[in-house]
């Protein structure tokens, strides 16, 4: 069984366009980047298409891995726009998993290993426990039943049954 399918995976734009930008001379990486903001900020799908294949036109010739880079994880990188807009600031990052795992990670460095595995998974679930006190509320929490139940959503709206 298929928790998620594969077309509804959703990469992190954060860490794709530093890989991409990895490509690219330092003094061409902020052209690039704003240029890659244009994709993923864009409105709908459409247009991050279109801005997807101008980019990548304007720099295959000379940043050929760059461009590879980016478009074969194409489908993952715009499957957000499946969601609900409000959904979108969230599923555009893996941040909010990184910052949960730093709190632990920093505890299980200072503790230097534990003594068990019983008392390690322990002290992760307290790290877990104390650190989503300080987390702030999911944008457009009540459409997560939507998601859940299927519904569909194109370029952040509600489809037309």
């Amino acid at each position: 069984m298929q928790v998620f399918p594969t077309t509804r995976w959703q990469r992190c734009w954060i860490h794709k366009a530093c890989n991409v930008l990895n490509h690219f001379p330092r003094s061409q990486q902020p052209a690039a980047n704003a240029k890659l903001q244009d994709v993923w900020m864009a409105a709908t799908r459409s247009d991050a298409l279109a801005a997807l294949e101008k980019f990548a036109r304007d720099r295959r010739a000379k940043y050929p891995k760059a461009v590879e880079c980016l478009l074969k994880d194409q489908e993952e990188l715009l499957a957000f726009y499946g969601f609900p807009a409000e959904h979108w600031a969230h599923l555009r990052t893996t941040n909010p998993l990184e910052s949960t795992f730093a709190t632990v990670r920093l505890r299980t460095a200072k503790t230097k290993g534990c003594a068990s595995r019983q008392a390690c998974l322990t002290m992760v679930f307290k790290l877990c426990q104390s650190a989503e006190k300080h987390w702030r509320k999911f944008n457009g929490c009540a459409l997560l039943k939507e998601v859940s139940a299927g519904v569909e959503f194109v370029d952040g709206i509600r489809k037309a049954a």
